[in-house]
């Protein structure tokens, strides 16, 4: 019996996760869509840590020269998962808002 080359257990592994991924969200009712989106953009903070590690990572070696593409990469990811989690938590409040009770003005 042969083994399966990695690549293709791994391209397997995304489309399942792909057609899941999709089915989940398109099966959420539309009044919980945006609100249990902008939760799960708090995930991003797990991708500031990994973006952190690798704008710090000091690379020594024959592979020194290229330390300037994983820490301008871990820059770029620091950045852009800061502003998905502070988008995140807009949306949230925003929707949030939308059951608030309002006041009625005093007359």
């Amino acid at each position: 019996m042969e083994a399966v080359d990695p690549f293709i257990f791994y391209l397997a592994i995304f489309v399942l996760a792909v057609f899941v991924g999709y089915y989940v969200v398109w099966s959420v009712t539309p009044a919980l869509h945006t609100p249990l989106m902008a939760v799960t953009n708090a995930i991003s903070s797990v991708i500031i840590v990994g973006a952190l590690i690798a704008a710090a990572a000091s690379v020594d070696g024959p592979a020194g020269a290229e330390g300037w593409i994983a820490k301008g990469g871990g820059a770029l990811a620091a950045g852009l998962a800061a502003v998905n989690i502070f988008g995140g938590f807009l949306v949230t409040q925003r929707m949030l808002a939308m059951y608030r009770k309002k006041e009625r003005p005093k007359a």
